[in-house]
């Protein structure tokens, strides 16, 4: 019997819970404003599977939700990011992983995205 993936969302200013979140996977291109490394116990930082700043930048700016998940897919089909995605994958093979976040909403943010993909 093979295990279900788990896969969580969170925000990276909640505090880490060691019994569920497993792995902790900072999926930010930037490092979350006013919070300490050493507080937010994240345990990898792959900025290869996060959205470019210009991609980031052209959203904040006004673009669609549905264009800003196409345009994040083909950046995450690029090779580094596809590479990024497998090692990814195989943390997930071994227990819970835990996707975080600054975004206020991480179900309906780029993180979102990310873990379906790595659910595929």
């Amino acid at each position: 019997m093979t295990r279900e993936p788990v896969i969580r969302l969170r925000r990276v200013y909640d505090p880490p819970d060691p019994a569920a979140d497993g792995v902790r996977v900072l999926v930010d291109r930037l490092w979350p404003r006013g919070l300490a490394k050493a507080a937010a116990g994240v345990d990898e930082w792959p900025k290869a599977v996060t959205p470019s700043s210009e991609l980031r930048k052209w959203f904040h700016a006004g673009g669609s939700a549905r264009e800003f998940r196409e345009r994040y897919e083909a950046e995450l089909a690029e090779p580094e990011a596809v590479a990024e995605l497998d090692r990814l994958r195989g943390l997930i093979g071994g227990g819970p992983v835990t996707l975080l976040t600054a975004v206020k909403d991480p179900a309906s943010s780029h993180a979102a995205v990310l873990a379906e993909l790595l659910s595929d």
